[in-house]
């Protein structure tokens, strides 16, 4: 594993889950997953379905925080108050395509319905960024589809000087 371990947060995009009125799944499905796989949780939020509420808190986690890898779930979907992934795509440096491309891949082997998410994913500073389904069971698959790659991803990030050997 990669030392230190990857520092990761984790924000659910919830309306519902912010006004208390339902509970958050998938961000505990996803803390289980991540420490599992020997990350280390360094953030974990709950914000409203709100475009500048989610800029604000991933800009911060990226550039004060110094976070890894930050997943959001929630807000993918097709409904007037989804706003994740243009939140996300607005503080980006760079997007990471083929991210995304293997979550659509895989995912829809499993439910036609993985067309209907709308994901984005890419890096700011030296931060990765993926947005993922609020369904807890789609969160969890969609991570594991993308984990085989991250340890990489976080190596590039961090400037290792012993990552370019793999190449």
């Amino acid at each position: 594993m990669i030392n230190p371990p990857i520092k990761f947060a984790l924000l659910t995009v919830s309306d519902r889950a912010f006004a208390g009125i339902r509970q958050d799944l998938s961000g505990p499905a996803l803390m289980d997953e991540i420490l599992s796989f020997g990350g280390e949780i360094s953030a974990v939020q709950i914000v409203a379905d709100d475009k500048n509420a989610i800029m604000r808190i991933l800009s911060q986690w990226c550039d004060v925080s110094l976070i890894d890898i930050i997943l959001t779930t929630g807000g993918t979907g097709f409904s007037h108050r989804d706003f994740t992934p243009e939140a996300t795509l607005s503080i980006l440096d760079k997007q990471t395509p083929g991210l995304v491309h293997a979550i659509y891949s895989a995912s829809l082997h499993i439910t036609p319905y993985a067309m209907l998410s709308r994901p984005a994913a890419g890096i700011r500073g030296k931060t990765l960024i993926v947005n993922l389904p609020g369904n807890p069971k789609a969160a969890v698959e969609n991570f594991n589809i993308i984990k085989p790659a991250l340890t990489h991803a976080v190596e590039i990030l961090r400037n290792d000087p012993d990552v370019q050997s793999l190449h």
